[in-house]
């Protein structure tokens, strides 16, 4: 079945881009004309189903409007799946969330007198299903960049191919976007950011909502679930490769702090377990108790809940954070700004990356909403020199932040970059890009270093792959073409990632291939949670030994201040002008010229939204956790592979503290610098194929 794939825009006008029409020819295509989307006339059913997935809301939902568009009008059917594998990853608040936003949308729907069908298990047999009970001819889904998602819509039209109905043709899938930004084909988007802002493309001004014919059909239209309900019925549909989810429960610092206890180690004092994320409640306090109208769950929750109503309500309160209210509910928003601006404008992602991620209110929704502020603020004018208020500056950037690395994401998925495919996964609601080549043998995971991404290890992917490995690369969150939200980056947190990578993407044990700052995380990983790790192998890793410790600082949260984000923006500054030259440092074995993509996107990804904030984690970086209490909390095989040349530690002094105070592991010199891995690839593909074959 052709995969019919639309571009709605904000007059819903726009034409339908050429290389996003259906694939076969003779299916009837839909046609866009005079402001609405209308289909051809079909030998199949009238009905519409849309399907709900992460767009959960009437308002500025495009498939929704052209899916109620229609002339004559044709039964429009709402539907929400409760499929595994788009539920992975959700943590118990998220999926506390999900229901909120869930019976919110059913009772507007009701409000029209339609209504939100509910299904469970699999998408292609819930679809199916539904298609055949309302004989639809159309079924309308939101377009998806993550991996696992994309493979659910490739299963349901496969279903919806291959199965045969008797009151006419198998319904076509229509797919559907909410996007920013005007452009006509992804795959002429740029992926330089300052270029893509040169470009100017006019942004698309949200729909309303839309009004629904009722729901004239006779079908059990289910009923939500309770929160326990849920949870156990994602429980009972885990396989046995599931049996880790357990270990997300609990963060690396509550572990580390236990594990020192036990073993007599001091501590330093750290203020909280805050990350950007949901561990902030653990430590601003544990209560459950319910507020009466409250846009929060309970007492300590930090993300807005419910659906569209309440968050509008939530961002009116936020932007107008500096005016002050008498507004018992706005009063309780903006005690929990002061409480999650850990940093300028961290707010925002905390409080309304949940709503944003479910789609209880579009990205373009909110930043209309903060644009027309701005301009009730000014006149009807918007300054070149900046927002009056950093709710609007937070609001707006987070906002195009998170449009410009989704629309990366696109990209990637309709047109090949680079020797391998990309692949995205969605972490805490924000996008990573991995790569994952070999279809058998032992599971690799390759981790880059500071400023650098997956491309960094294209010289071993397939390599090592060729050997009889499943390799596996992925772009840690704030580098490469990953997401760079405004959050506190840390050590622990990245380690928090290459955990639930494991446990929710690989799904067994992996040898874990670090390099500098990555090979640092790759010991924390191990360290923390050593049944995830096959073996260790460090590639002039960061860290340190320390031969009789006593005490270990923990990491502390960095706070943002005017003085280290000019620091950061002077080191940006720095690094986009002595690229090259510092590549070279790095490869002082390397006779030919150093390759010019590398350098090319490494400095691409420097103008992104959000670099910046990466860059200030440098200043607040604690290696405090010393190498060989990590290697002990591990207990599992360690090779270190040193190149000798390194211009950024003193690899003969590390070395040699390594071989008096840790005998354990084991150690191969290289004449290289410090990215062996990228200067003499063959010799470390082949240390790390030997190493792997031993070790089985």
């Amino acid at each position: 079945m052709a995969l019919l794939a639309l571009r709605i825009g904000h007059h819903l006008g726009l034409p339908v881009p050429r290389d996003l029409r259906r694939r076969r020819s003779r299916r009837r295509s839909l046609v866009v004309a005079s402001g609405a989307v209308k289909a051809a006339p079909r030998d199949g059913g009238d009905a519409a189903v849309v399907w709900f997935k992460h767009d959960l809301r009437v308002d500025d939902h495009p498939g929704l409007a052209a899916a109620a568009a229609a002339e004559p009008r044709r039964p429009v059917v709402p539907l929400y799946v409760f499929d595994r594998r788009i539920l992975a990853g959700y943590s118990d608040t998220m999926l506390e969330l999900l229901l909120f936003a869930l019976e919110d949308l059913k009772m507007v729907l009701k409000s029209q007198e339609s209504d939100l069908l509910i299904g469970l298990g699999n998408a292609e047999d819930v679809v199916l299903k539904f298609v055949n009970e309302v004989q639809a001819g159309l079924v309308y889904t939101e377009e998806e960049v993550e991996y696992r998602v994309r493979n659910v819509l490739a299963s349901v039209e496969s279903s919806l191919s291959n199965a045969s109905f008797t009151w006419g043709n198998a319904p076509e899938l229509v797919v559907w976007s909410a996007s920013l930004y005007d452009y006509k084909n992804p795959r002429e988007l740029l992926t330089s950011h300052n270029k893509f802002l040169k470009e100017k493309l006019p942004m698309i001004t949200p729909l309303a909502a839309a009004p629904l014919p009722a729901l004239n059909v006779e079908i059990e239209t289910g009923s939500l679930p309770t929160l326990e309900e849920l949870k156990g019925f994602l429980k009972e549909s885990r396989t046995s490769e599931d049996n880790w989810v357990h270990l997300k429960s609990t963060s690396a610092k509550s572990i580390l702090r236990k594990t020192l206890s036990q073993i007599k180690v001091k501590i330093g004092a750290a203020s909280s377990d805050s990350d950007g994320g949901e561990d902030i409640t653990a430590y601003y306090g544990t209560s459950g108790r319910k507020i009466q109208n409250s846009m929060f769950a309970s007492e300590s929750s930090i993300q807005v809940r419910g659906g569209t109503e309440i968050t509008s309500d939530a961002l009116a309160a936020y932007l107008k954070y500096l005016e002050g209210t008498g507004k018992a509910n706005w009063q309780e928003l903006h005690d929990k700004v002061r409480l999650t601006e850990t940093r300028d404008g961290a707010s925002f992602c905390i409080l309304f990356g949940p709503a944003l991620q479910l789609g209880v209110i579009s990205r373009r929704r909110v930043y209309h909403e903060a644009i027309q502020y701005e301009r009730d603020r000014n006149a009807g004018f918007i300054s070149p020199f900046g927002y009056s208020t950093p709710t609007v500056t937070a609001a707006v950037d987070a906002i195009c932040s998170m449009e410009w690395y989704w629309l990366l994401a696109l990209k990637s998925q309709v047109c090949s970059e680079g020797n391998y495919p990309v692949k995205i996964w969605r972490w805490k609601g924000h996008l990573i890009q991995y790569t994952s080549v070999g279809h058998e043998g032992p599971s690799v995971l390759l981790v880059h270093g500071f400023g650098a991404s997956l491309q960094h290890f294209r010289d071993n992917v397939g390599a090592i792959a060729d050997q009889g490995c499943r390799v596996w690369a992925v772009t840690l969150l704030g580098f490469g073409k990953s997401e760079k939200p405004n959050i506190n980056y840390s050590e622990l947190l990245w380690s928090e990632l290459l955990r639930d990578f494991i446990v929710d993407v690989v799904r067994e044990p992996v040898h874990l291939v670090g390099n500098s700052i990555g090979g640092y995380i790759c010991a924390i990983t191990a360290g923390v949670w050593p049944s995830l790790a096959r073996s260790l192998i460090l590639l002039n890793t960061a860290g340190s030994v320390v031969p009789s410790y006593s005490f270990i600082p923990l990491s502390e949260e960095g706070q943002s201040s005017w003085f280290s984000r000019l620091q950061a923006r002077l080191l940006l500054l720095f690094l986009r002008s002595r690229a090259g030259g510092i590549l070279k440092e790095y490869y002082p074995t390397r006779t030919k010229r150093v390759d010019k993509s590398l350098m090319d996107e490494i400095i691409r990804a420097s103008y992104d939204p959000g670099a910046a904030t990466v860059i200030e984690s440098i200043f607040n970086f604690n290696l405090s956790i010393p190498l060989n209490f990590l290697f002990d909390s591990f207990g599992g095989k360690i090779l270190i592979v040193q190149g000798m040349k390194d211009p950024l530690t003193k690899s003969e002094s590390f070395v040699s503290m390594l071989r008096t105070h840790y005998s354990k592991v084991h150690i191969r010199e290289l004449d290289a610098g410090h990215a062996p891995h990228d200067e003499v690839p063959d010799e470390v593909n082949s240390l790390l194929c030997e190493w792997i074959k031993d070790w089985r």
